[in-house]
């Protein structure tokens, strides 16, 4: 893998506001999950939070993985926009394109020796979590159902080669099984397994809470040159 440490103080200094923001964005817009307030500010807000995360990650860039990983961070930032504006299938194609980014990233950078253990999980996360989505979306249309367990698969896939990849398993692959863990709630909340009144704790949490562990992990990683 090429890559490049990064360069001077100020460039960094200017990429850790941008880290800061994010942060502000990310966090504060549970106020409004909580509140339920909708509309077109409410979407740039929450957009704010991953889409700052992309332009921190992209500052950083200093090769082709910081670049990967500002994309994919750039496409969940869309699908955060997309999922409100437009619609629950176009969002979820622009977070299946970013994870498509991610997956590609991640096998670049593979764990060259995993433990038993760290197999073992790679090995049942995908498996598990089909289960789970189809358990969660059974009784939905087929077509409903079916676009769930296979997005689900995209992002259990994802979840997976963060955990196998050379990125910090205790920031990027958690964070990754994190994301993972949100849109499952989703589907716990849609198909009526749980209230929806208990996943809006949840699902925003675990998804900006994910996507920062990822970002921090990976480009941190980058920056020190020792993914």
């Amino acid at each position: 893998m090429n890559t490049a440490v990064g360069s001077g103080t100020a460039d960094w200094d200017r990429a850790r506001g941008l880290w800061i923001l994010a942060l502000v964005g990310g966090i504060s817009f549970f106020a409004a999950v909580l509140m339920r307030w909708d509309g077109p500010a409410i979407w740039a807000w929450k957009t704010s939070g991953v889409g700052l995360l992309a332009l921190w990650a992209a500052a950083n860039a200093r090769s082709r993985d910081g670049w990967m990983i500002a994309a994919a961070l750039g496409f969940g930032a869309l699908g955060d926009w997309l999922l409100d504006a437009v619609g629950m299938m176009p969002g979820a194609a622009a977070f299946a394109v970013g994870h498509l980014i991610a997956i590609a990233l991640y096998l670049r950078n593979r764990r060259p020796k995993p433990t038993g253990s760290q197999q073992l999980l790679v090995a049942l996360t995908v498996p598990l979590a089909l289960v789970i989505a189809w358990a969660l979306t059974k009784s939905a249309p087929a077509d409903q159902m079916g676009a769930a367990v296979g997005y689900t698969a995209i992002v259990a896939a994802m979840a997976a080669c963060a955990w196998a990849s050379g990125f910090p398993r205790y920031r990027t692959g958690i964070g990754a099984m994190l994301f993972l863990g949100s849109d499952l709630f989703i589907f716990a909340g849609e198909g009526g397994a749980l209230s929806k009144s208990v996943t809006m704790w949840l699902v925003w949490p675990l998804y900006f809470g994910g996507q920062a562990l990822i970002a921090r992990g990976v480009v941190g990683t980058l920056r020190r040159g020792s993914a």
